[in-house]
């Protein structure tokens, strides 16, 4: 069965214990863990590692050796509660072992809980789970946690919250990756620790937000935003030598710009996640609403083109020139 995503949400949040499991795909593996972990903690409670209820298989492991995720889902276990296996990063390779495997489950068999990346929808995998009855395919993307979420990660961190800063921290939640937006609210709640049982205030979370970027990816960003193109080839052989990978640029790039769009869009509005707001500012009034628009839509069209399995050309030779093109296009007039 396919799941959207309040489906999924509430799968997460309440697994049924008599089906055959679920399969989370999608680009962003952070994001993927994150839902991951939450559901097998739903699902086999906190002990499920120590009480051996819970397997996890590497997909090149079980690559090696197919017999392992039937031996895992058929095995008996010392402890009474449900089980698990879990296997981490599937492809097409392992599919058939998987396939094999579901063909065999039975009620009372540990769930089977798999992790993979983008998938097609050709995918022998995917169709697999989409089709079973008994079993759920969801897919993960880019989609910033909605409110609803963040209610539940503000109730499992003990904190109260009140309606201006509930409006900031779902505007951080759309600046900063899950994995980040997760230790933020950890240290909020850490600094609200000695002032239990008052609600956050936006002040609190300005103290607590981090920097979006590193400063490096923070410096070809702002060379770019102020239309600067001269420089981006030397700022882009300076990071090349840091390791900086395109797709890391690619993510940091349209994070940058859709905040620069936010602004546009609500002048005024607190911001959040960023090193220097009063510069963000000036660039996002700079450049406008509807060149902003465009930008995204050239940094979305990057995105694709990095992602692309055809994909021959050096990927920092593409995203440079689409940082150069975007200065280019946010200097022209018109």
């Amino acid at each position: 069965m396919k799941l959207g995503r309040r489906d999924g949400q509430a799968m997460v949040v309440k697994p049924p214990k008599d089906k055959l499991g679920l399969l989370l795909y999608g680009g962003d593996a952070m994001r993927i863990a994150i839902k991951r972990q939450e559901y097998l903690k739903a699902l086999l409670g906190p002990t499920a590692d120590e009480e051996m209820r819970l397997t996890r298989i590497p997909a090149a492991d079980l690559r090696r050796e197919p017999a392992l995720l039937m031996d895992a889902i058929k095995a008996v276990g010392f402890f009474p509660g449900p089980r698990a296996a879990f296997v981490e990063g599937a492809t097409e390779l392992v599919a058939p072992i998987i396939l094999e495997t579901i063909k065999d489950w039975q009620p009372g068999d540990a769930q089977i809980v798999i992790t993979a990346g983008d998938l097609k929808n050709t995918s022998k995998l995917l169709k697999a789970f989409e089709s079973h009855r008994e079993a759920y395919a969801w897919g993960i993307f880019d989609d910033p946690p909605d409110r609803a979420e963040i209610e539940r990660l503000l109730t499992d961190a003990k904190l109260q919250t009140d309606g201006p800063a509930m409006a900031a921290l779902e505007e951080l939640a759309r600046t900063l990756d899950p994995g980040d937006f997760r230790q933020t609210l950890e240290k909020l709640s850490l600094y609200k620790l000695s002032d239990a049982g008052n609600a956050v205030t936006p002040d609190d979370i300005a103290a607590c937000a981090p920097a979006s970027v590193e400063a490096g990816v923070d410096d070809i960003l702002n060379i770019v935003a102020e239309k600067q193109s001269a420089q981006i080839g030397p700022m882009m052989r300076r990071l090349q030598s840091q390791g900086v990978n395109a797709v890391t640029l690619s993510i940091m790039a349209m994070r940058h710009f859709r905040t620069l769009h936010r602004v546009a869009c609500s002048p005024g509005a607190p911001i959040y996640g960023v090193r220097d707001r009063d510069r963000v500012t000036r660039q996002s009034r700079d450049w406008g609403m509807h060149k902003l628009e465009g930008a995204l839509g050239m940094l979305t069209d990057t995105d694709l083109q990095l992602r692309s399995a055809g994909q021959t050309a050096p990927a920092l030779a593409i995203i440079e020139r689409t940082f150069i093109r975007l200065a280019m296009y946010g200097a022209s007039k018109g």
